[in-house]
């Protein structure tokens, strides 16, 4: 079976958030719900000039995700091909995976009262696609999606 994931070069970021976008436009999340996000560092002064870091913050689809265990409605899952993955039918809204994530990744919907996180679009990648983000709309070329193969 084919572990897919997202390899990100954050040197090259320069913070444009158009993956924020394409994957907000893509799931259709909620205004204040982020499941892929750009977090500056910056500026700081490195040679008398100001630099600025960029760091894509999102679900890294753990070999052995913490919020698996945390969920008590066995709402989480890791599929066969590496991906977590929220049942949003069967999330009660606890939050009790969302302190569990090492890499803060997990939102809270208060619209919909259910927690969210990056699927890896697996909606896409069932067809064959790649996760939004990843799709040729990064400029600076930093996200890529490995599926196993590459």
């Amino acid at each position: 079976m084919r572990k897919f994931s997202l390899s990100i070069d954050n040197r090259l970021c320069w913070g444009c958030r158009t993956c924020e976008v394409a994957c907000k436009q893509e799931n259709r999340a909620a205004d204040g719900v982020r499941l892929i996000a750009v977090a500056e560092d910056g500026p700081k002064l490195s040679d008398d000039r100001p630099e600025f870091n960029f760091r894509v913050h999102l679900c890294r689809h753990c070999d052995d995700p913490p919020c698996v265990d945390a969920c008590p409605e066995a709402a989480i899952v890791k599929r066969e091909d590496g991906i977590v993955v929220i049942i949003y039918d069967l999330c009660t809204g606890c939050q009790a995976c969302i302190p569990e994530c090492p890499y803060d990744a997990i939102a809270f919907d208060d619209d919909r009262t259910i927690a969210q996180k990056c699927n890896l679009c697996h909606h896409r990648v069932d067809q064959g696609l790649i996760p939004a983000c990843a799709d040729n709309i990064c400029p600076a070329h930093c996200i890529h999606f490995r599926n196993g193969d590459s």
